[in-house]
């Protein structure tokens, strides 16, 4: 989603070194400098809104990467993901499904009906939120179960009751450390979790790591057409991360994926203009 109405991070509490009331000062400050326009001003505030606090509970890295002030990050900090969902949990379905035209769960069951039907024994829903995608994919699983950053967000999901198992964690470090408490799966689903997520090859990597043979995977992504010598992601106006195709799908080969189902899609609206993007099937070779 789009962060400007989130206000001031509030969920700073482990970070007890910081002053939130000069946080929340900086930050404001910085939130009206960027809407203002004044870029060189709001850039010196988004640094010492970083400085006042390393974590990033506020994405300050990340307004500054969409400013051109620094170099995109290779993922948005965890604890700004994390407040950012926690603060939104109770009317994330609303915002995103209601006001953003979000259907993106909806598509990516179509694309699974036309490229690759299943049946799926067992499936992972990575950034799993209220459980959107749960529902969407009911029909083509046995077992589901669901993982988010969010403590908020999981326990909406919970709520949704589509899922026979939850986890709160971050879902790279989720899949590299699991080990054997959860088999591997046979899908792997991540929708809305590449715009947080700039680099995604170790995703994709730890994807191939809990795959079982022939696993298929499905994703979404924001999208730009990188040109020659240039990264193949960037940070948007919106803070949110685009990718390449070409780039997700030089990716996906090198961690053992084979390309299955690639449609363009419109992923959401954003102030009116349809945000484009992709969605991805691939199978592990």
């Amino acid at each position: 989603m789009s962060d400007d109405s989130h206000g001031a991070p509030d969920d700073i509490e482990a970070a007890r070194t910081i002053d939130n009331e000069a946080l929340a000062s900086a930050y404001d400050r910085a939130l009206a400098l960027e809407k203002q326009g004044a870029r060189d001003e709001a850039v010196a505030a988004w640094r010492a809104v970083l400085a006042l606090d390393p974590a990033d509970h506020g994405g300050a890295a990340i307004r500054l990467a969409a400013l051109g002030a620094e170099t995109a990050p290779r993922r948005m900090p965890d604890a700004y993901v994390e407040t950012l969902f926690d603060q939104h949990a109770s009317a994330f379905d609303d915002i995103l499904v209601e006001q953003l035209g979000y259907t993106v769960p909806v598509l990516l069951a179509e694309a699974l009906r036309k490229a690759a039907p299943g049946p799926y024994n067992r499936a992972l829903d990575l950034g799993c939120g209220t459980g959107l995608t749960g529902s969407a994919l009911g029909e083509f699983v046995e077992t589901f179960i669901g993982l988010d950053i969010s403590e908020a967000m999981v326990a909406e999901a919970d709520d949704r009751d589509v899922y026979d198992g939850l986890y709160v964690a971050e879902a790279e470090d989720f899949l590299e450390n699991i080990g054997d408490a959860e088999d591997d799966f046979d899908l792997i689903v991540a929708t809305d979790v590449l715009p947080y997520i700039g680099d995604p090859s170790r995703l994709f990597a730890a994807m191939a790591g809990k795959a079982s043979p022939g696993a298929v995977i499905g994703f979404s992504t924001e999208s730009f057409d990188a040109s020659e010598g240039e990264s193949g992601y960037r940070v948007l106006p919106t803070h949110r991360y685009a990718h390449d195709p070409n780039y997700i799908a030089e990716l996906l080969e090198t961690s053992g994926f084979e390309l299955l189902y690639n449609p363009v899609i419109t992923v959401r609206m954003e102030q009116g203009n349809p945000a484009p993007g992709y969605l991805f099937l691939a199978r592990k070779k």
